[in-house]
């Protein structure tokens, strides 16, 4: 049902031209596809969204759909490739000051090199989320503080 809603936004969203909706709209697609674990749709579609992102100068929508890239070949059992993308999201992240972003895609790096078999590294990472999230006071202090007990246990 979302991937209907998606899809038609995505058609209103050319036909008025509208590039930022319509790469925010693949982008959607992108993840839709991923939660229903069809993994090359998703890649598909936020490869497409990150191209339009990059080509009207959308730097929150690249790293967006780079992170996104990142949480796709990161399920799909690539990490190093997911640790690329990540880091190519963290930088646009942190060159336009989006510190809630910042530390979503930093968390998704600390469970990816906790999949590495690279606690120590996941555990600073995940320091440095929760970090960013009391100084944001987002409620997701709580979920990074959960998996550093667990950790380091």
């Amino acid at each position: 049902m979302a991937i209907d809603f998606h899809e038609q936004a995505l058609k209103i969203s050319r036909e008025i031209g509208d590039q930022r909706g319509e790469g925010a709209n693949l982008g959607n697609l992108g993840i839709s596809y991923s939660n229903l674990g069809e993994m090359r749709k998703a890649i598909e579609f936020n490869e497409q969204a990150l191209k339009i992102s990059r080509e009207i100068g959308d730097r929150r929508g690249q790293g967006n759909h780079l992170c996104n890239l990142g949480i796709v070949y990161a399920d799909l059992g690539e990490p190093r490739k997911a640790l690329e993308y990540y880091e190519q999201a963290l930088k646009i992240y942190s060159e336009i000051g989006d510190r809630w972003d910042e530390g979503t895609c930093l968390f998704n790096m600390s469970l990816t090199f906790e999949k590495l078999g690279q606690r120590a590294m996941a555990i600073d990472l995940a320091k440095s989320v929760l970090k960013i999230c009391e100084q944001i006071e987002s409620p997701n202090a709580e979920i990074v503080q959960k998996q550093l007990d667990e950790w380091q246990k």
